[in-house]
């Protein structure tokens, strides 16, 4: 299902609101076994604690399904969050004792929901791994795109699929290995494959379709309530980003989604004034900090300023707080940053991990140049290599660039031809699925990214 514009599994929402409701009891009955006064007044006092909780747990990467497989990794994420929640609610409480429901009731609170989250989450995890729980698929076609979008079925575990195996038109291949599984049919075995196996999802995977799509098998199983998609819709479902190395403009054309109406555009622009001045104010201290630790420890200038393409292909020049040596690029070609980058000062190492460097960007933003969330700006040099050399590459210019963005929360630092390919499959989902609401989650992990220093180089 979408939610906040974001394909998000029924899995982890059920994983999330059980959660949910486990810390929120927990909290409860630990205020009530010690006969808190008033209980009901104190409710917006257990819903905080329940949303610090939650989030530390978020912030842990709880629920990335995928990730935490092993009981090893549930165990030391769940005390990870818990820990970080505790310090976060003593701080409150030092700073606002009235937040406090009462002496020693969140320490009660976290064991009972220590106990009660872990065995929930093993349980959860033995009734879900169940076979008859999950949709079972086949996949017709054996080409790169079948065979991509299978893998990735096969190494995540957000979404309940199962693979059954896949459908090629040559009967002498039934039987070979593919991606584990492999060829369990013909065209022609799809309606016995659907009875046999009470498939629930079809995905049609084929480079070239032309007289080869089994129209009528297809259209039979669709009647009969099974799901058809293309590969891509897939991948982009289970991914959050989208498949462009088979991908046909007509897709683009006629997919859902690539329009941002005026309001949107309206509103996205009062968001961007209101985050930028707000920011600016709050992190004056920090910038003028900033400022003179590169001065102390290189000289000026302080900033950098470089040219960069925006939308519809727009250069504009971006500030930064310079973070290599002013000798970076003596040669005078652009090159690529790279990870451990040795032209990387002391003070620009740090001010990159921290995302520090990027707080004069805030000035781009006021002026419209930038978003607050977009597509990360490249320089000029590289935009003209990349778009000869990547399909799609200019469409990631039909909206602002962004100071943050899906791509930069999703993916790390790219600095090669790969890594901008595959940040622009999230650049495209972005644009694809733009609204106020998905920008204002991407804010929300661009404060995980920044604390844990993910995605920066």
């Amino acid at each position: 299902m979408q939610l906040f514009n974001r394909h998000v599994s029924t899995r982890s929402l059920t994983v999330f609101s059980g959660e949910l409701l486990l810390i929120f009891g927990s909290v409860a009955f630990a205020a009530a076994l010690q006969r808190t006064p008033d209980l009901s007044s104190n409710l917006w006092k257990i819903l905080l604690v329940t949303l610090v909780c939650q989030i530390s747990l978020y912030y842990n990467d709880f629920y990335d399904l995928t990730l935490v497989r092993s009981n090893r990794e549930l165990i030391v994420r769940l005390l990870q969050a818990a820990g970080a929640a505790s310090i976060v609610l003593a701080a409150l409480y030092f700073v606002l004792p009235d937040l406090m429901i009462g002496d020693g009731i969140f320490v009660s609170a976290l064991c009972v929901f220590l106990i009660a989250i872990l065995g929930w989450r093993l349980l959860f995890n033995r009734v879900s791994g169940s076979r008859r729980l999950q949709e079972q698929v086949l996949f017709v076609g054996t080409g790169d795109t079948a065979r991509k979008v299978a893998r990735q079925v096969l190494n995540q575990q957000e979404f309940a699929y199962h693979i059954i195996g896949f459908i090629d038109e040559d009967a002498s291949r039934i039987g070979e290995r593919i991606v584990n599984p492999g060829i369990v049919g013909t065209p022609a075995d799809i309606d016995r494959l659907i009875a046999e196996h009470h498939i629930d999802r079809i995905v049609v995977g084929m480079s070239d379709r032309r007289g080869r799509l089994p129209v009528a098998e297809l259209m039979r199983a669709k009647l009969a309530g099974v799901r058809v998609e293309e590969a891509t819709t897939t991948y982009e479902r289970i991914t959050g980003k989208i498949l462009i190395d088979d991908l046909r403009p007509s897709w683009l054309i006629f997919s859902e989604g690539f329009r941002v109406s005026r309001a949107t555009r309206l509103m996205k622009r009062t968001v961007d004034l209101a985050f930028s001045a707000v920011l600016a104010a709050l992190t004056l201290p920090l910038m003028i900090g900033t400022a003179l630790l590169v001065l102390l420890e290189d000289g000026r200038p302080v900033l950098y300023r470089q040219e960069r393409v925006g939308e519809n292909g727009r250069v504009f020049t971006l500030a930064k707080f310079r973070s290599m040596r002013k000798d970076a690029e003596s040669g005078g070609t652009p090159v690529w940053a790279r990870d451990r980058d040795d032209r990387v000062t002391r003070v620009g190492r740090f001010i990159r991990k921290s995302r520090l460097d990027e707080l004069p960007q805030l000035l781009n933003v006021a002026r419209g140049d930038m978003s607050f969330v977009g597509p990360r700006p490249e320089r000029p040099f590289f935009v003209d290599q990349l778009e000869k050399e990547i399909p799609l590459y200019q469409q990631r210019h039909a909206v602002k660039p962004g100071l943050t963005g899906w791509a930069q929360v999703k993916y790390r630092y790219g600095s090669s031809r790969e890594d901008a390919m595959e940040k622009l499959r999230y650049d495209l989902y972005y644009i694809k699925h733009l609204s106020i609401v998905f920008d204002l989650t991407i804010v929300f992990d661009t404060v995980k990214v920044v604390l844990f220093g993910k995605g920066a180089a």
